[in-house]
């Protein structure tokens, strides 16, 4: 029986997340980062590409981040900070914003969650979701 060639992947292992709050839609795309990592030392990193679309009808500010990030053992890490990537970006209804960070971890594997904390126009706030996301380095087992 002839099988058809399977396309080869050229993307790395990526492992996403989405979710919508009142309007703010926020996708993650994950994968590890061989050259930033030392496995050696316990040290794996990971690279995160984030968009963030106004998908509502009112404009709205991210002002801050609040991540939670556990490793495979089960540490958990809270980091909270002002905007992301040095940026507050504002965004008006059906415009987006893109960004690029990384995680380092003592694990292979782990996930991160968290929320950004939107304020609308007329300076009310809400957070929006980011849907949990694994960090798999793709080798791991678990």
């Amino acid at each position: 029986m002839d099988m058809p060639d399977a396309e080869v992947e050229t993307e790395p292992f990526v492992t996403t997340s989405e979710a919508i709050t009142e309007g703010v839609r926020v996708g993650v795309r994950a994968k590890y980062s061989q050259e930033h990592s030392n496995p050696r030392a316990s040290e794996w990193f990971f690279l995160y590409t984030i968009r963030i679309s106004n998908e509502g009808s009112v404009t709205v500010q991210l002002t801050d981040r609040h991540w939670i990030i556990i490793d495979g053992s089960g540490n958990t890490e809270e980091v909270r900070g002002e905007g992301v990537v040095g940026a507050q970006p504002v965004l008006g209804p059906g415009e987006s914003f893109e960004y690029t960070s990384g995680c380092p971890l003592s694990t292979p594997f782990g996930s991160m969650t968290g929320t950004y904390r939107m304020q609308r126009e007329d300076g009310t706030e809400f957070d929006a979701e980011v849907g949990l996301f694994e960090l798999v380095e793709p080798r791991a087992i678990h």
